[in-house]
């Protein structure tokens, strides 16, 4: 399912994260948790940008995504308006495998609190008691927080700097979990590679099965590039086509890290000479308007 899609609405939820709604109808219906798309800013020449879906509403025929401006597509993509038009292309990749595991601990840093979401409340709705552990390194980048109070039986919050929440990682109180009797059914996690690796070593000890999502190395979201290969146990795997989530404890973590790492100077290099040329629009795009207004 794919062509041209129409932004309804656009929020700006922290300095580089933004929300936007696209209608996609056919999406909205289809598409189950930990499911993602492809998203091009037009049709021509236009890198393809791998999101999880973050929320559907079928009734109103929307999906909703969630990214953050790293490199020029997603600058790009940051300076569409409701009413402006994108390629989106999906659902793609496995869903999540939903059943009625027990005690579900949903663990989210970042960004990653935005795929987790679908997760956490396809959880809820199968009928598990589900505990979410929400992690950033500041208040304003804790995101989807209203949804997920919603939707958890308990909602647990930290941040790196104590701004909001216990000071703590979200290793700490993921490792008090699983000292109860009974431990957590299941874990699930989504974040930064590093988080997630953290996580799987947590929840390893106690023999508590965790999946992890690893949608953060996607590229093209189809295997064809290859970018997004990584080693799971003794067999290389494609998160796009084989993923995006797999057994957390294992997956070759320090592997996968280094190969993130290849492209860290090239999207720095973007990611700032991006952010000027959006802060200066914003400048002649305010002086602008105070000039009409005289």
């Amino acid at each position: 399912m794919h062509g041209t899609h129409r932004i309804v609405s656009k929020t700006q939820l922290s300095e580089e994260v933004f929300r936007i709604e696209v209608e996609a109808p056919l999406v909205a219906r289809e598409r189950k948790a930990g499911q993602f798309v492809i998203v091009m800013y037009d049709e021509e020449y236009s890198e393809r940008i791998p999101l999880t879906i973050a929320d559907a509403d079928p009734v109103r025929g929307t999906v909703t995504l969630i990214f953050q401006t790293v490199g020029a597509s997603t600058h790009k993509l940051a300076l569409k308006n409701p009413g402006d038009e994108i390629v989106l292309l999906g659902p793609l990749g496995n869903p999540t495998h939903i059943e009625r595991f027990g005690w579900a601990v949903c663990v989210g840093g970042g960004i990653g609190l935005a795929p987790l979401y679908p997760i956490a409340k396809a959880m809820k709705e199968a009928g598990n008691r589900v505990t979410v552990i929400s992690g950033a390194r500041t208040k304003d980048l804790l995101i989807m927080q209203k949804e997920l109070v919603a939707i958890a039986d308990e909602h647990i919050v930290v941040t790196d700097d104590g701004s909001f929440g216990r000071k703590a990682l979200v290793t700490e109180p993921l490792k008090e979990l699983c000292m109860q009797s009974p431990p957590p059914d299941i874990v699930v996690t989504i974040g930064p590679p590093i988080m997630m690796k953290f996580c799987a070593e947590t929840t390893r000890p106690f023999g508590v099965k965790t999946l992890a999502s690893l949608n953060t190395i996607m590229l093209d979201g189809t295997g064809m590039c290859g970018g997004c290969r990584v080693a799971i146990g003794d067999q290389t795997k494609f998160v796009c086509v084989d993923g995006p989530e797999f057994d957390a404890h294992l997956v070759d973590w320090n592997g996968m890290m280094m190969r993130l790492g290849t492209y860290k100077e090239i999207e720095k290099e973007a990611h700032d000479r991006c952010h000027l040329e959006m802060q200066i629009a914003k400048l002649e795009a305010h002086a602008a308007d105070k000039e009409s207004a005289k």
